[in-house]
């Protein structure tokens, strides 16, 4: 049987003819969003449809869901195997990765190594640090200080010799790390394993690309534009020629430079920057949130520059700071600082104290609940039975009842192992031992009163007995005067 043919008015028909959204997909994808028909429904008063125009930020026009809707839409790469490895490879990354720290420890068993090398190759290792962590980091991928156009230009060239990437390539990097944490957009989300947020994800190609991040602010910095053009030359010359040069000429020995000050060191200065990708989200206390895998910990504040307080940094990534507490090892916080009071930084960027406090105490309660949580605690009052004083004292002939704050207590577990001998605890059964226990023969301690309230057993009828008995000797001296 055919289905009847019915007629709708032109827009409804063009509404039905439009693209549905898949399924899945809160939002419809920009190629299914239709103009709309008229700029008034009600009239139908045509209009001509604008032209979207493109925002000047590269996230500027992402939509709402745009991580669930990209993972949804756009699948992974499929997993590495041995019979496609060799073409999964990031084979620059692969060849300076793996040959400096085999020239390193060629070097290590071939070459002399000077107390004034060993000074200049660790020396070195902080000028390459500070300029990863001060510069490439806190400066330009946070933007957490302004440096002044000589410290910008030291800056990128000391960064420069840890032959990281360019800032440029860096920084866009990082930023989606922040922006897209523990998620397959995270370039090297820790959530993978601690080898692919340490080394995998520089070694093999990654399985989607990076989040949506923008770098239009690094895009205009001059500094940026210079170190990215001379990028090529500037590592050879920083990374290897200059600190073997030193060595050299300074003292003789350009052996040692080249295998100590150049190699030695950049093997180290990489693996300290690799284990804030790794081990800061693996090691430590989770100080400000736990919903995200970065970590607190001295020893990765230790090989890193002080990048170690890494759940602070997550939590308050704007700060200049790594580190709030005076004793809390962060030399690049300490370096920011010295540069400001030469004149060479401003702007230090600080989160409101009042508010990292407030994430440090909610941790603090939400630990505090976990232990609660995990303890036994007394009967709520509800789930006990009422009895009257006088079926009290009845029972309390056949067990050792106690009546303290209007609760009845069973201390027949308690009674040879009371401090003030069992005879007190005798003394007081079958009666109201309130005032007592309070202060009038000794006033116990938290302890006492948290071990008291798991042998309730019973509520007395009407709370406090002396209470009552106090009402009864009022209405009795009332009808005696009556």
């Amino acid at each position: 049987m055919a289905s009847p043919h019915i007629e709708l008015p032109s827009g409804e028909q063009t509404l039905l003819n439009r693209k549905q959204p898949a399924p899945g997909l809160r939002t419809p994808p920009a190629d299914q969003l239709s103009p709309p028909q008229s700029e008034d429904e009600s009239t139908g008063a045509p209009t001509v449809p604008q032209p979207k125009k493109k925002s000047a930020f590269a996230d500027g026009d992402i939509p709402d869901d745009y991580v669930t809707r990209t993972l949804e839409r756009e699948p992974a790469l499929p997993p590495v195997e041995w019979k496609n490895i060799l073409n999964e490879i990031q084979w620059v990354s692969f060849i300076v990765l793996t040959s400096t720290p085999l020239l390193a420890v060629y070097g290590l068993f071939t070459t002399h190594l000077s107390w004034k090398t060993f000074a200049w190759s660790i020396a070195y290792y902080f000028f390459s640090g500070l300029g990863i962590t001060a510069g490439y980091h806190r400066l330009w991928a946070h933007r957490s200080y302004n440096a002044s156009k000589p410290l910008e230009y030291a800056l990128a060239i000391m960064g420069t010799s840890a032959v990281q990437g360019s800032i440029h390539w860096w920084a866009r990097g990082h930023r989606a790390h922040h922006r897209y944490t523990d998620t397959d957009l995270d370039p090297y989300g820790a959530h993978n394993g601690l080898l692919w947020s340490h080394l995998g994800w520089m070694i093999v190609k990654p399985r989607r690309k990076p989040g949506v991040a923008d770098i239009s602010d690094l895009r205009k910095n001059s500094v940026i534009k210079f170190q990215h053009k001379f990028y090529i030359p500037l590592i050879l010359i920083t990374g290897f020629v200059f600190p073997t040069i030193v060595a050299g000429l300074g003292w003789g020995d350009w052996r040692g430079g080249f295998f100590y000050a150049a190699i030695c060191r950049l093997v180290f200065v990489h693996h300290s920057t690799f284990c804030v990708n790794s081990l800061a989200h693996w090691l430590g206390e989770a100080s400000f949130d736990n919903k995200m895998t970065p970590r607190d910990h001295f020893i990765t504040a230790l090989v890193t520059v002080g990048e170690g307080y890494h759940n602070f940094h997550h939590q308050f990534p704007m700060d200049y700071r790594n580190a709030v507490k005076w004793f809390q090892y962060d030399p690049t916080k300490w370096f920011i600082i010295a540069m400001k009071s030469v004149g060479l930084a401003s702007n230090l960027k600080k989160f409101p104290d009042n508010e990292v406090q407030k994430g440090r105490v909610a941790m603090q309660l939400q630990k505090l609940n976990e232990q609660q949580s995990e303890l036994s605690w007394p009967k709520n009052y509800n789930d006990l039975p009422v009895i009257s004083w006088d079926d009290f004292q009845e029972e309390s002939k056949n067990r050792p009842l106690i009546a303290i704050s209007g609760f009845i207590h069973d201390v027949s577990t308690f009674m040879d192992e009371h401090p003030g001998g069992r005879h007190l605890l005798a003394g007081k059964i079958g009666k109201d031992a309130t005032v007592a226990f309070n202060g009038g023969l000794y006033n116990h301690s938290n302890a006492a009163h948290n071990l008291l309230s798991m042998m309730r057993v019973g509520v007395i009828d009407g709370g406090y007995q002396l209470a009552v008995d106090d009402i009864k000797l009022r209405h009795k001296n009332r009808a005696i005067e009556c």
